[in-house]
């Protein structure tokens, strides 16, 4: 059986000795890269990333009972296993785990067998006293809470230990006479993606420092194999390169023989300075098994074998005892979740008109919805909602799934009830109405396309204007101009006045007023309205049967086309 993490546990003068001259006499790499005589242990390690509590099956994928049940299936292949996800496992999470503050998500990992998970910005989401639940939940030993405790790590959070407890740089679990270290790092930019106030006085320290420190730390304690599960995953490809802060952070460290990313749903893997790399899907789309056979005395990786998986949920029987225990919170949620609100003529998707699964690259037929009721229900000029919020399609599913809070229905119409407009806005956010000036609006428009052409949570969904941008232009001095929309919705009203002598009333969210995704701090004028999910609920059910239609609210101008259109493109 592997052991649990461990502190201190050291190895003799003689054998240290040893090994330095070794170290010394061997370059980087070089054990790894031939077969090194003698005996080897196999070691397979499962991954899921980013999983959000997704407790049922998104499209048919996935689950918390059929995850176990894949997991059941590769293990049985490997006398050892590991099981690692690397942050962001509850938060932003559907209905059945956020109305119980994910408790049922945190039963569901321990009973799918994770053994370390590591600390995403969404971890944070509500708050230390939350998170602190949840991590002595994670690791409880008494007998009458199902499943195995597991841990969390994290080596780059400043103060961690004056906040939270129970949460180590690293763990190190024993297979025959290899010691393997998973060391956990938590992206530096979650500040910026919570409330104020939600890490305490934590803040994420440079990562490839902390993380060279406790590798070097973790080998003191007699490790010689080394994972860094990092909160940081890829945003974009050039030509086919992959770009992002996992690929940043793999440039950065050395000497590690797998990196995990999370964070951004992207599937992708290779090798990096020396080091394999990769990142699964989100929400258990997709997971991933490496099986290792390592030399028990060096610590090389003698062969390597890594797969992603699907795991379809048609395909496998889902473990009868994540079902019954998930059984009680669907009964008590049933009824008030599956009450219809609207309807709509055609679907609509979380996905952006370019094709952006996570609807952070152009206009959105969601977020044009979003935007429009809370500019209507506060009765304010314009809105804007941060794509980061807007987590799920709004229309229930045509397939019906019988464990989510949709009914069984023959589109069109496409239905909408509560439960998920509450999975479309899961962070319990309030609706916030601002007074600016037309520089203060400009200024909220930048940041929005800050990031362009990366993905980011910070793109913003609008109502009651249109927008064009220079993609070309420096972050920060991209917005070109912006036209209010006409009665009839479409963008050929006046110009905004984008001065300071300009003045109007702003609807978006007390996430964003705060500050959250990078959105200048407006909190000392901000007046807060009702939960935001309640309130384009009770929007739905006055307007009827909903048409969303694009409108061409955002758009991006490319003012050097010569060097290639850097815009993302937008699907016919």
């Amino acid at each position: 059986m592997p052991l649990p993490e461990r502190a201190h546990r050291g190895r003799g003068p003689l054998v240290l000795a040893i090994l330095a001259i070794v170290a010394m006499l061997v370059p980087a790499g070089a054990l790894a890269a031939r077969t090194v005589p003698g005996p080897t242990v196999n070691v397979q390690i499962i991954d899921i990333s980013d999983w959000h509590g997704a407790l049922d099956p998104v499209g048919g994928i996935g689950g918390a009972a059929v995850l176990k049940a894949y997991f059941d299936q590769v293990r049985a292949t490997s006398p050892n296993n590991l099981t690692l996800t690397a942050g962001d496992d509850v938060g932003a999470s559907p209905p059945l785990a956020t109305y119980f503050e994910d408790v049922p998500a945190i039963l569901a990992e321990r009973m799918m067998g994770i053994q370390v998970g590591g600390l995403g910005n969404h971890n944070f989401d509500s708050g230390l006293g939350r998170l602190q639940s949840q991590i002595d939940l994670a690791g409880s030993t008494d007998p009458s809470v199902p499943g195995t405790p597991f841990r969390y790590v994290s080596s780059n959070l400043s103060n961690r230990d004056a906040n939270i407890s129970g949460v180590s740089d690293y763990a190190i679990f024993e297979y025959k006479g290899v010691n393997v270290a998973v060391i956990g790092i938590t992206n530096e930019e979650a500040p910026s993606l919570n409330l104020p106030g939600s890490m305490g006085t934590m803040v994420p320290t440079d990562s490839v420092a902390a993380a060279m420190a406790a590798k070097a730390a973790a080998a003191a304690e007699g490790a010689n194999v080394f994972i860094a599960i990092a909160h940081k995953g890829v945003t974009s490809f050039d030509n086919g390169t992959p770009q992002g802060e996992l690929i940043d952070f793999a440039n950065g460290v050395s000497g590690f023989h797998l990196i995990i990313g999370d964070h951004t749903d992207v599937q992708w893997s290779g090798t990096i300075n020396g080091q394999f790399v990769f990142e699964n899907r989100s929400k258990g789309i997709s997971f991933s098994t490496t099986k290792l056979t390592i030399h028990r005395g060096t610590g090389a990786i003698q062969a390597m074998a890594h797969t992603f998986h699907t795991p379809t949920a048609a395909a496998v029987t889902p473990d009868p005892a994540i079902t019954a225990m998930l059984q009680p919170y669907r009964d008590q949620l049933g009824p008030i979740l599956s009450q219809q609100v609207g309807n709509a003529a055609r679907v609509i998707p979380r996905a952006d008109s370019c094709g952006g699964s996570t609807g952070r690259l152009c206009e959105s037929l969601i977020g044009n919805v979003i935007t429009d009721a809370m500019r209507e229900t506060y009765e304010t000029d314009f809105a804007l909602m941060n794509s980061g919020g807007i987590r799920a399609d709004l229309t229930c599913p045509a397939i019906d799934n019988p464990t989510d809070f949709c009914p069984a229905f023959v589109p069109p119409p496409y239905v909408i009830t509560k439960g998920q407009v509450l999975t479309v806005l899961p962070f319990g956010n309030v609706g916030d109405v601002i007074p600016l000036n037309g520089l203060e609006l400009m200024g909220m428009l930048e940041n929005s396309v800050f990031s362009m052409p990366g993905a980011n949570g910070r793109f913003g969904q609008v109502s009651g204007l249109c927008f064009t941008y220079d993609i070309e232009a420096a972050a920060g001095s991209r917005v070109m101009g912006a036209v209010y929309q006409a009665a009839d919705g479409s963008c050929t009203g006046g110009a905004v006045d984008l001065t300071a002598g300009s003045s109007y009333t702003l609807a978006t969210n007390d996430f964003v007023v705060a500050g959250g995704d990078g959105y200048p701090v407006y909190t000392d004028r901000g007046a807060t309205r009702g939960l935001l999910d309640q309130d384009v609920s009770e929007w739905l059910e006055t307007a009827g049967t909903i048409n969303p239609i694009l409108q061409g609210r955002i758009v991006c101008f490319d003012a050097n086309p010569g060097s290639g259109n850097n815009c993302p493109a937008i699907l016919p």
